[in-house]
């Protein structure tokens, strides 16, 4: 449901098949949206001759599997994030995608979005100078209910190694400040099973509630993140950016940046204007790849950058000790 529309208002392309979980999704999408052809095995429609292209809207336990088959059967690929469950599935889908030549694109976070460019201006301009530290705050109460039923992102087998916006928020902080270099970690779980609706019967929640993250990165700079599903109330969600000139805070929930220099005893909103932001139009820059008038950003080579952090944040807190990047294999 979330892409239809974006694809819809593209001249030149139409949504031409759909394959659901059930064959009963299946045909209630296909009848409310007017979609001429449906299947019940999703290889069919990869295969279709009626199929260009396809969007991968699953949960990450699917990417691989449906990426890899529509790469191989020579057709271009959009596949919504996270990449996959891990990085062995991600390279998987790189390496099958550079040997098809096919245009793979993932689905980018809409979080810092808006400002990307002014953050990434004011980055190159130095205007804090050298970024000592940065901090990721990303917190909620979603998990505090221990009557909520388990929900799928609580399911390894079906979401993978990513923590709430783990995944998310490295791929953010790669475009601004470039690669990890290491990962300590904790996490922290507590409800540790829940209702599973598809059974009826208690499931363990085997993706942590909550994990903070120590790290380095390669430009030298200390980060760290608190993400959490137990924080009732918890302050606005952000990237605090700390320099030897200054800060920069980015408010995700306000959709504002705030700055300060040194000397200045306050943050101060910057005066910002819409021909400074960038607008989540996803479906429109995968067809723009498609039609060779792009590069996919992100590519899957992002994505793989980005799985390789999510792997090493869950290594570390699995064996309570450092991670060092790049991970081997």
């Amino acid at each position: 449901h979330r892409h239809l529309p974006g694809f819809r208002k593209i001249d030149g392309v139409e949504i031409v098949a759909v394959c659901n979980r059930s064959e009963e999704s299946t045909n209630r999408f296909s009848d409310e949206n007017n979609i001429p052809h449906r299947f019940s095995d999703w290889r069919d429609l990869v295969h279709s001759p009626e199929v260009d292209a396809v969007v991968v809207g699953t949960w990450p336990y699917m990417h691989r599997d449906c990426s890899i088959e529509t790469l191989k059967a020579g057709k271009p690929v959009f596949c919504q994030a996270r990449m996959a469950r891990n990085l062995e599935e991600a390279r998987e889908m790189l390496a099958a995608q550079k040997e098809s030549g096919q245009v793979a694109m993932l689905c980018p976070p809409p979080i810092g979005l808006k400002w990307d460019r002014v953050i990434k201006r004011l980055l190159a301009e130095k205007t804090i100078g050298k970024v000592l530290t940065i901090r990721v705050s990303m917190m909620g109460g979603d998990y505090l209910d221990h009557d909520a039923p388990i929900h799928w992102r609580q399911i390894r087998e079906y979401s993978g190694n990513n923590v709430l916006t783990l995944g998310i928020m490295a791929e953010v902080i790669h475009r601004w400040f470039g690669k990890h270099k290491s990962a300590m970690a904790y996490a922290q779980t507590h409800v540790t099973a829940r209702m599973d609706p598809a059974t009826g019967e208690e499931r363990e929640v085997d993706i942590p509630d909550a994990v903070w993250v120590n790290g380095e990165m390669e430009n030298g700079a200390l980060i760290q993140y608190s993400f959490s599903g137990l924080a009732h109330l918890a302050l606005k969600n952000c990237v605090e950016i700390y320099g030897c000139h200054g800060t920069i805070v980015y408010d995700f929930v306000e959709e504002k940046i705030l700055t300060a220099q040194l000397g200045e005893s306050s943050l101060k909103e910057m005066a910002l204007s819409d021909d400074q932001s960038k607008v989540w139009e996803v479906e429109l820059d995968f067809i723009r790849a498609v039609r060779g008038e792009a590069q996919p950003e992100p590519s899957f080579e992002d994505g793989v950058d980005y799985m390789e952090w999510v792997d090493a944040v869950t290594k570390s807190y699995r064996m309570g000790a450092k991670v060092t990047l790049p991970l081997g294999g």
